[in-house]
């Protein structure tokens, strides 16, 4: 009989630390023994009002889901450079966010070469980078999670082939001010901003593209357009480089319910950004209720989540009564994470009862 096949496997890769996602709602649903509608879900930072309703009606009628979506992504790109600002040439498209950093690193990272991260961040640069077989650079960001400039120049050298930052970071939520970016760009190593927050932040770089060269920015439809699970996002690049990332990416890499209801949701932006405020609007009602717990520190955020840390009991324990009660919420034990849960910013109602429960929680501690 043949042996197994591991044995072929990238030795690297036997022991590589996969991307830590939330168990399954539903899962996590029955384990608590409460119904799922009955669940307050705000533990991956989705948009919990839901997309527009232009794209639950469209895709109940659409009729062309056995045929292959436009390769080329030419409507997709039309769009997208209206609301961007950005030329069509410049845009490439794929199958959520996560898919483009990982393209990018494809692009960008070898055996060896190094890439800079500042940490603690979003895990995907990590992944990304040791899959392509790439060295990690981790800059530590102080105790605001401000980055260190200095410190990130000092990193580079003729291996380092890329810098990741996120603005605003996750999962803390801060901005980096554009000073700070701008002296980040002229290092002039190629530098991904993932804007996955842009909408909640209201700050980009995009103006900054036609004076960096090196300067590439992702986006997601995931968060402020709540299409998570149709899995869409896109990025603003250099035109050779986008060219180069339409030749390496997969064909069809957006699928056909994805493109619809990005276009459906291009049309209904007044809806959509009128729903981004009042989740702004809730981030504040909850950061404001947050800060007068004592046993909690909440971090200002210009995203659609609230980083916390605990003062006084565990954040593991404090994961579980949540969890008891059908709140279900991130923990993070990471360096500069420790005894720290994340909540994702719901409806008002949700606010309210999650504001309620942790009170009851706290006077117990």
């Amino acid at each position: 009989m043949p042996e197994g096949i591991e044995k072929y496997v990238r030795k690297e890769l036997l022991t590589f630390g996969a991307y830590s996602s939330p168990k399954a709602s539903d899962k996590q649903a029955e384990q608590a023994g409460i119904p799922l509608k009955k669940i307050i879900k705000i533990d991956q930072n989705e948009n919990l009002f839901g997309p527009s309703p232009r794209v639950n009606r469209i895709l109940a009628k659409n009729n062309s889901f056995n045929i292959y979506p436009d390769a080329e992504q030419t409507a997709f790109r039309k769009q997208l450079s209206e609301y961007t600002g950005v030329g069509p040439e410049c845009i490439v498209g794929a199958s959520g966010s996560n898919q483009l950093l990982d393209l990018i690193t494809r692009l960008f990272v070898g055996e060896g070469d190094r890439v800079v991260n500042c940490v603690p961040t979003f895990d995907i640069y990590r992944f990304s980078t040791q899959v392509c077989g790439g060295k990690l650079v981790e800059i530590q960001r102080d105790e605001n999670f401000a980055i260190d400039v200095k410190a990130m120049r000092r990193a580079v050298d003729k291996k380092t082939k890329l810098i990741f930052l996120a603005n605003p970071n996750a999962p803390t939520g801060n901005l980096t001010p554009r000073k700070d970016l701008i002296e980040v760009l002229e290092i002039g190593i190629p530098t991904c901003i993932d804007e996955a927050y842009y909408e909640f932040s209201g700050v980009t770089v995009v103006p900054l593209m036609k004076r960096y060269p090196n300067l590439m920015v992702v986006r997601t439809f995931s968060k402020w357009a709540g299409l998570a699970g149709l899995r869409v996002g896109y990025g603003l690049f250099p035109p050779a480089v986008a060219d180069l990332l339409h030749r390496i990416k997969i064909p069809y890499n957006i699928n056909v319910a994805a493109l619809t209801a990005v276009q459906e949701s291009m049309l209904d932006l007044d809806y959509l950004m009128n729903r981004v405020k009042v989740i702004v609007a809730e981030r504040d009602k909850l950061y404001a209720g947050l800060k007068k717990m004592p046993w909690l520190t909440p971090y200002p955020s210009k995203a659609n989540f609230i980083l916390c840390k605990l003062l006084k009991g565990n954040a593991a324990e404090l994961q579980d009564k949540l969890q008891e009660k059908g709140i279900l919420v991130r923990y993070f034990a990471k360096p500069r994470l420790e005894n720290c849960i994340r909540l994702s910013i719901g409806k008002p109602e949700h606010t309210d009862i999650v504001l309620q429960t942790l009170r009851e929680i706290g006077s117990s501690w």
